[in-house]
């Protein structure tokens, strides 16, 4: 975990790699609480036995519940202490670049793009983010994630 005593020390990193996060493991139960949340139950997520004969040779998980998992890669990379909040602002930029695989361990690189002042004495940064999976040859996810924090 990298810290950060205030948004401004953090702001003064634009254009560098800020952090990388803590490994996760995907589990074939997060990816069904996933599909139960949002109703895409589609067979390459959710049936183990169809999935392994599938064109992956085994379940993979959601795109978007990997995208989900952004702010659990934040959570474990980076800290600013004088922050009491922060909140999503959005997308710019998605890609799922390559299948994530039930069982999978992926960790994220963040990559501080911009930083401007907001109102409320906040800031909104733009992250590059690439999501990696233990093994792979590629990012599995690539993104363009907007947050905004305050002090």
């Amino acid at each position: 975990m990298r810290t950060f005593q205030t948004l401004e020390e953090l702001a003064a990193l634009v254009g560098q790699d800020v952090a990388t996060s803590d490994w996760i493991t995907v589990t074939q139960e997060q990816v069904n609480q996933f599909a139960q949340a949002t109703g895409d139950h589609q067979w390459i997520h959710v049936d183990v036995e169809r999935a392994k004969a599938g064109p992956f040779g085994a379940p993979i998980a959601h795109g978007f519940l990997t995208l989900s998992l952004l702010p659990r890669f934040f959570e474990n990379a980076l800290a600013v202490v004088q922050t009491r909040m922060g909140v999503n602002y959005g997308l710019n930029k998605v890609r799922f670049t390559a299948p994530v695989p039930v069982g999978s361990r992926l960790r994220a690189h963040m990559k501080l793009l911009s930083a401007e002042r907001i109102d409320n004495n906040g800031w909104q940064m733009a992250w590059g983010v690439s999501v990696e999976r233990e093994g792979g040859d590629k990012p599995v996810c690539v993104a363009e994630s907007l947050s905004r924090r305050y002090p």
